[in-house]
């Protein structure tokens, strides 16, 4: 234990020091920034992977559940009792299409 308290002091002297990493930029414009997405069911031409990544480059967040901060749902095939509660919370439902669009050209 002392060995290793001496050689991070050690490292810490010559300037090597661990920094936190800081969070990537989003690349192209932030249409959807300020967004929340939940993903549900298959979408037709991209995976929900893709579908992650295009939100998140442009500047909106993901999250797994549906709830009041929730901004849009994207619904696919087979999207179960996610669709269910964003109808009850009264959540703007999008398809890939709609998602595609709205990442194109923002809140109209």
């Amino acid at each position: 234990m002392k060995i290793r308290h001496v050689a991070l002091e050690k490292l810490k002297r010559a300037g090597v020091w661990p920094r936190e990493r800081a969070p990537a930029k989003a690349a192209g414009p932030q249409t959807l920034a300020g967004l929340t997405f939940v993903i549900t069911g298959a979408l037709p031409r991209m995976t929900r992977q893709e579908a992650k990544a295009l939100i998140l480059q442009r500047g909106g967040r993901v999250s797994e559940s549906v709830g009041r901060l929730t901004s849009y749902l994207v619904v696919g095939e087979a999207p179960g009792s996610k669709l269910r509660k964003a109808e009850e919370l009264g959540i703007p439902i999008l398809d890939e299409a709609k998602l595609r669009r709205l990442a194109e050209r923002g809140r109209a």
